[in-house]
Order: C-alpha cells, then sequence, then structure tokens
C-alpha cells in the first residue's frame, strides 16, 4: 500500500485493489455498542423483552444529524425513497436511500421535531449520506451533527432509553407525571417523568410494544433513575450490549446493509466528500460470501423487504432504476433455523485435536460490521445470511437471510460458515476451516 496517509474514501480506496480488499482487511469486528456488556446476564435480559421489560440504553452507538430550514422537506424528498405524505412534525418514519442505481445505502429512523426541522438516527450510512446533499446541493437547510460515542470529542446532545415489553407501558405510566397521552405508532409525543420533559416515540423494537424515550442530556440521568427506581414492580432488567446486538436479527431488521457507495463515477464526488477515518472507510467485510466484486454485495430495497417503502409519488435518487426493478424478481428476507446438531458439532470442533471450525460467540456470531455468508439450494447460490444470532427466546441458533423468492417457506437450505482458505488476515479471525449448515427456511418470527 502507498505510505500516504489517506485523506478521504476515495484515496483510501485507491491504495487497495479494490473495495473488497480493503473491507475485507479492516481490522475490526462487529459494530461497537459502547455499554456494559450484561447488566445481570444476557439469557435474562433477552426473555425479558418477551417476559417484562426490559431498558436499553442506546445514548451512545447511533450517530444522530439535525436538518433545519425552509428547503428541507425537498431535500428529503430528493434523496428518500418513502413518500413523505404522511411525515410531519411529531411523526417519525423509517427512512430508506438509494444510490442513483437503485441499491440501498442504509436506512434509519427520521424524526419529525418541527414543520422545518428533523433528526436523522442510526448508524452512520444515511445521516452521511443526505449531511452530503444538504451542504453541497442548493439547499438552503442548516446542518448539525451529533456523532456516536466512538466519533465524538465532546458530549452527547441527548439521551436515548429504549424500553420494551409487555410491561413496558405500565412501567412508563407508573412513572409520568399527569394523564398519560394515546401516542400511535411511529408517532412522538411527551411525556413528563422527574419533572423533565421527555419526548416519546412508539416504536416497537422488539415487538412487544414499549416507547422509545429521548430528551436533553442533562435531563437523562434524573429519568433514568426515576424508571429504574420502580422497574423492579414490573420485572425491569437494563439489557447490556451482548443482549442488545441480538434484538434486531429476532426482530426481523437487518442493521447494517452494505452501503453503494463504493463503486461507480456517480458516488465518487460522495466518496471523496467521505473521511478516510469514517465509518464507511473503516467497515468490515467478512462470512463465507467472497466475490471480487463489491456490487454483488449490494441489495435492492426488495432484498431487505423495503419494497413496500419505494413510492414513485415523488422524484428521488435512484427511482429510474427502482421503476426497471419492480417486475424483476427479488430476493426475500428470511429466518433460517440453524440446525441443533449442527451448531453442536461447530462447538465440539473447538475441543481436542483435529480440524476446529469458526467459533461462534455466544449470544452474537457475526465477526464483521458487514457479515455475509452464502447459502446454497442443490449446491447452487440462494442467496445471503446475514447477523448469526442465539437468544434465549427462541432457544435456538438462527440468522436474517435474503434468499431467492422461489425458495417456500419450511425449506431446508445449507449455509456455508466460516471463511475461505482459513479465514481472512483480520486479526478477530481465528484459523478455522469452512463447513456447512443445514438450515430451515421460515417467513414467520422464529418465537411466534
Amino acid at each position: 500500500m502507498n505510505a500516504q496517509s489517506p485523506t478521504s474514501l476515495e484515496t483510501k480506496l485507491q491504495q487497495y485493489p479494490s473495495p473488497v480488499e480493503m473491507l475485507r482487511q479492516a481490522p475490526f469486528g462487529g459494530y461497537q455498542f459502547p455499554d456494559k456488556p450484561e447488566y445481570t446476564n444476557w439469557r435474562d435480559e433477552q426473555e425479558a423483552w418477551q417476559n417484562s421489560v426490559v431498558l436499553f440504553d442506546q445514548s451512545y452507538h447511533m450517530k444522530d444529524v439535525y436538518f433545519e430550514g425552509p428547503d428541507l422537506q425537498r431535500l428529503l424528498s430528493d434523496v428518500a425513497v418513502n413518500t413523505l405524505k404522511n411525515f410531519g412534525a411529531n411523526k417519525a418514519k423509517q427512512i430508506v436511500t438509494c444510490n442513483y442505481d437503485g441499491h440501498v445505502i442504509g436506512d434509519a429512523i427520521l424524526f419529525g421535531h418541527t414543520e422545518d426541522k428533523v433528526s436523522v438516527v442510526g448508524r452512520p450510512s444515511v445521516p452521511n449520506w443526505i449531511e452530503f446533499h444538504a451542504v453541497n446541493g442548493n439547499y438552503d437547510v442548516k446542518v448539525t451533527r451529533d456523532e456516536r460515542t466512538v466519533s465524538n470529542q465532546g458530549r452527547r446532545l441527548i439521551y436515548r432509553y429504549q424500553i420494551q415489553g409487555p410491561n413496558a407501558l405500565d412501567l412508563i405510566k407508573s412513572v409520568h407525571e399527569g394523564p398519560f397521552p394515546e401516542i400511535p405508532f411511529f408517532n412522538v409525543g411527551d411525556l413528563k417523568i422527574a419533572g423533565r420533559r421527555v419526548r416519546a416515540l412508539n416504536h416497537n423494537m422488539s415487538r412487544m410494544g414499549g416507547l422509545e424515550l429521548h430528551g436533553p442530556v442533562d435531563d437523562g440521568e434524573a429519568v433514568l433513575e426515576a424508571l429504574l427506581k420502580a422497574g423492579p414492580k414490573f420485572g425491569l432488567r437494563r439489557g447490556g450490549s451482548r443482549s442488545y446486538s441480538t434484538v434486531s436479527p429476532e426482530s426481523g431488521w437487518i442493521p447494517s446493509p452494505m452501503p453503494a457507495i463504493y463503486a461507480g463515477d456517480k458516488m465518487k464526488s460522495y466518496r471523496e466528500w467521505l473521511p478516510a477515518d469514517g465509518f464507511e472507510a473503516n467497515a468490515s467485510l467478512g462470512g463465507s460470501f467472497s466475490s471480487p466484486n463489491i456490487e454483488d454485495y449490494y441489495q435492492t430495497p426488495w432484498d431487505l423487504g423495503y419494497g413496500r417503502h419505494v413510492k414513485f409519488d415523488h422524484d428521488f435518487i435512484g427511482r429510474a432504476a427502482l421503476e426497471k426493478l419492480v417486475d424483476q424478481p427479488h430476493r426475500r428476507k428470511v429466518w433460517l433455523r440453524w440446525n441443533n446438531e449442527d451448531v453442536l458439532r461447530i462447538y465440539a470442533s473447538q475441543l481436542g485435536q483435529g480440524e476446529r471450525y469458526k467459533y461462534m460467540e455466544m449470544p452474537n456470531a457475526y465477526y464483521a460490521i458487514l457479515p455475509f455468508d452464502k447459502v446454497l439450494v442443490d449446491g447452487k447460490l440462494a442467496g445471503l445470511s446475514t447477523y448469526t444470532v442465539y437468544t434465549a427466546n427462541v432457544r435456538a441458533w438462527f440468522s436474517l437471510a435474503m434468499l431467492d423468492e422461489n425458495i417456500a417457506d419450511g425449506s431446508e437450505v445449507t449455509l456455508v460458515w466460516g471463511e475461505e482458505n482459513g479465514g481472512s488476515k483480520r486479526p478477530v479471525v481465528e484459523r478455522h476451516v469452512q463447513t456447512e449448515v443445514r438450515a430451515t427456511v421460515s417467513y414467520q418470527r422464529l418465537n411466534e
């Protein structure tokens, strides 16, 4: 590699034979959740969102970017595949963005604070993409960054607590001061806890009901103290990073699609704008799926279950490409329940002599920010698996996958676990051999 330090994602890419090589050599493991690994134990913490109530502190790991100004609605409409007809103040939306060829850059949560002010919250891919257009396009929009903790030299602007489970609303009502408001799904309302105004999003992260609370960071400690003091009556458990890393696969959300930014002349100016020390330039790629072409790792909205979000009632980046894809075959997002015997065989290989398979850390076995394992049917590639976890609610290992749509519910497929040639050179990957795992396709959530 060139010894000169790169200044942007584009200049860093020029130091590698291909984008795949850069991502395959990134030394990092999975995405960082800067919280205690466990507050009690990850098994009870997982069961709490199913049986009682869990509190996750989300104040640290997501990037928040605020956009404010008279051209706000035009900016959002230009970058989002979603319609904005049903969006405004005190509403939220899962915003999905694509590149010019209709491949997904990412998704995030869009909060409507006022008619002219929003925040985009999530992993950095989407906030960065929207900020790039806001500052480089012809938009009268002010941008304010609130970086995630690993990139933040100061304090966060807000706290954010996710409270989920069948007892979540009862817990929150017990500490709220005054009549409890009705907050429709994906709407934002006001509460009062410990004398502080609290903004509450109705957002079912774990599918069992609850609210996401946020407010000024200086209020966070008092609000948290009130919730924890009332918590024992409702079976509250605090969730740490180990249990939190398994929520999204159980609920069916793929948190990190491959950002479709690494190739193509149309995306070059964006790559030149992105820093060399940012998320996109340092995301790690891992898994048994191996292709020299970065675009083989890209997804369309339909691959991720977001086809329903694509609305052609406005012009947006990627619209022409998506219009051509509407009636084409698509992969479908499913759950894969891994065969217990094959999982036990993987663990048994860690004991004694002989070949060993890639270690499966419990409860989260993905060892890259962008994990992709190949799924075979009759020896042929039928899709990709991503985000492999175990939860005490499912009592099994499983993953999310994007499979050819002709694969029936209940079918058995073969997943390849581990990397080629003994594994990549990343320090988080030990030497191992690949093995096959039988898995059963499920169109329904595994613990329903």
